[in-house]
């Protein structure tokens, strides 16, 4: 890695800076997570060599022509911070662009982005509240609740158990009584147990089991 040069233009790294600003604005700038990266250039950089890595036969070294490659799924959930991540699947569906897990280098430092502990929790609930949308309604229906718990508690709970916990978040959580929990529904739940909001990017932390 030594040897490797520089590989983007400076334009190219002004504009990947220039996301910090804006996220860094306020939740109302939070459109989409190219909107956000906080990232230094050197962190550009490191990052930009670890996504290579992933796929040296298909991820060129010289990235100033801004060439058209992904990075296959197989290869973006074996890293360490996702391999034994319950959620490893919808973060990369939720962070590529075709939601396929395929991900491109700006998809690969958006997810860095809104998982790095400068994000903003308001952009972390908000990737968290995709993420849990498994269904891609932009709801956290009954469903998605299940998949999600199931999930958090690495299948430890039984069935009836599952679903006695999504009752009790929809009862306490779902403020228009729909059977199903909006943004803001989502947003307003992490205020008062942010503990539900364990979506956190930890490397081969073994208690955690997290998203954001």
């Amino acid at each position: 890695m030594g040897n490797k040069q520089t590989v983007f233009t400076h334009e190219q790294l002004e504009e990947y800076q220039g996301h910090t600003e804006r996220c860094r604005s306020g939740p109302s700038q939070f459109l989409s997570p190219q909107d956000c990266t906080f990232f230094t250039r050197k962190e550009i950089m490191r990052l930009f060599y670890r996504y290579q890595d992933l796929a040296p036969q298909v991820v060129p070294l010289d990235y100033t022509t801004c060439p058209e490659v992904k990075v296959p799924y197989e290869l973006i959930g074996s890293m360490p911070e996702l391999k034994d991540n319950p959620f490893r699947q919808r973060i990369a569906q939720v962070f590529s662009q075709d939601g396929d897990g395929h991900m491109t280098l700006e998809n690969f430092l958006d997810m860095f982005s809104v998982m790095s502990e400068m994000a903003p929790r308001d952009l972390k609930a908000y990737y968290a509240f995709k993420i849990y949308d498994f269904n891609n309604d932009d709801y956290i229906c009954a469903w998605d609740l299940e998949q999600t718990v199931t999930r958090l508690t690495r299948g430890e709970l039984s069935a009836e158990e599952v679903t006695l916990v999504c009752e009790k978040v929809l009862d306490e959580a779902d403020s228009d009584h729909d059977g199903r929990l909006s943004l803001e529904d989502f947003q307003n739940m992490i205020l008062r147990a942010p503990d539900f909001l364990r979506c956190r990017f930890r490397p081969r932390d073994e208690n955690s089991c997290c998203v954001i």
